[in-house]
């Protein structure tokens, strides 16, 4: 599997559909060798390559209706809608224990993508790079703007990786891969639409220019990847693995049964296209 790439997109709760789809990858044993995420993909990539199963499904089904983990009182007490310290901290370390040895000892390569608020470039940090400090790079990849404060990591100050290169497919390209296993979270045909409170940014962000101009310009980003890998797609370079049905859950869904039904249709989905994946990467 040498030169094989795989490409999680974020998406909030969304990403649970990345959590079906990586487990049916692990109950295959399928690991490849390199994994760039972002947002929720790069929190979905970490118990993948610890070799977890079920691990995705209960740091979020299970603890969806837990205050702590995602509701307007942490925003209110912790300036983020989602409970940062539960989900990096206590969750991994006391209720559902992350096997941090597994994870730093794994041979797959592991990137993170970020949104620098100054310059809105995409900064791309590595777990071989970071080792202890990988979770809080995770974490800022995941810290949405209005809803969650940024990282400081190195005199930059980050937020969420996925406002800059949703699809960080460019990233596995420039990292050397042939191949890309691209795992989106919205169905086919979806397009995202025109951010229009730029006004709102630049109040809200009055410091941070760079990333007000990728939120203004975001919708144009996002589109044009997608038509980037519909080419590679085309081409023979990438297969992407995306909802079959339409998505009814958003990014801060909190309806159990709307997330479970989105985890088994990622794990449907991953399932379905497992031959076609297997002759792909053999041709």
């Amino acid at each position: 599997m040498q030169g094989v790439g795989l490409v999680l997109e974020g998406g909030g709760m969304r990403g649970v559909y990345t959590a079906g789809v990586l487990e049916y990858f692990m109950e295959q044993d399928w690991y490849f060798p390199y994994v760039v995420g972002v947002s929720a993909g790069a929190c979905n990539a970490v118990s993948y390559i610890s070799k977890q199963p079920g691990r995705n499904k209960k740091v979020t089904i299970d603890y969806i209706g837990d205050h702590r983990y995602l509701s307007y009182r942490n925003l209110w007490r912790h300036k983020s809608i989602f409970g940062m310290d539960f989900i990096f901290n206590e969750l991994p370390n006391v209720l559902v224990p992350f096997d941090y040895d597994a994870f730093y000892n794994s041979p797959q390569q592991f990137a993170i993508g970020t949104t620098d608020a100054h310059t809105g470039e995409p900064v791309y940090y590595t777990k071989h790079q970071l080792m202890k400090q990988t979770m809080p790079i995770v974490q800022a990849s995941s810290s949405l703007p209005f809803v969650a404060k940024p990282i400081h990591y190195e005199g930059r100050t980050l937020f969420d990786g996925g406002l800059v290169d949703p699809i960080p497919v460019q990233k596995s390209v420039a990292d050397g891969n042939r191949k890309h296993i691209i795992v989106l979270t919205k169905e086919q045909g979806y397009r995202k639409s025109p951010f229009k409170q730029g006004w709102l940014a630049k109040s809200f962000y009055p410091k941070y220019d760079g990333l007000v101009n990728v939120l203004v310009n975001r919708s144009e980003i996002y589109n044009g990847t997608l038509e980037t890998i519909a080419k590679m797609e085309k081409e023979g370079s990438a297969i992407i693995i995306r909802p079959s049905s339409k998505v009814v859950v958003g990014r801060m869904e909190k309806n159990p049964k709307k997330l479970e039904d989105l985890h088994e249709l990622g794990y449907a989905d991953a399932k379905r296209m497992g031959s076609q994946l297997k002759s792909w990467l053999l041709t």
